[in-house]
């Protein structure tokens, strides 16, 4: 068993005749608010990320320009340096070719004048007056 209240019911049944509104949360406007600022925040950083890659992305191509122009000068330069290469070896060969026409002259003359025999023999001649001469000159 339980005692009523006294005071408690004499003031709710006294005070029947006032009207009450509703103090509190509107969560369905709250929360479309709250989702509407997420979505928004989450836009904001999908811009400023596609900025960004756009920045990266812009300085990669102009990167790709600078190699690509870098490698382009290098290709150049190195069909210059291969046609000075194939003149050069143009050039030797012709150089090989005379010098093998002298050796064989040279061969030719030396059996014309008597072989190596007398070859040796002036060449031992030669080496002997230009050491009299050394001897004249310092004495």
């Amino acid at each position: 068993y339980r005692k009523p209240l006294k005071g408690k019911e004499e003031m709710f049944n006294k005070n029947k005749s006032h009207n009450y509104a509703q103090v509190g949360y509107d969560s369905d406007n709250d929360l479309d608010d709250f989702q509407d600022d997420f979505i928004q925040r989450q836009v904001n950083q999908q811009q400023l990320e596609l900025k960004r890659q756009d920045e990266g992305l812009e300085m990669l191509s102009e990167s790709a320009n600078r190699l690509g122009t870098l490698s382009l000068g290098i290709h150049e330069e190195l069909n210059s340096q291969n046609m000075m290469l194939d003149d050069m070896e143009d050039e030797l060969d012709k150089a090989t070719t005379n010098l093998d026409i002298v050796t064989q002259k040279t061969k030719e003359l030396i059996k014309k004048s008597g072989g190596k025999r007398n070859f040796l023999l002036i060449l031992s001649m030669s080496i002997v007056v230009v050491i009299l001469l050394l001897l004249i000159i310092y004495t």
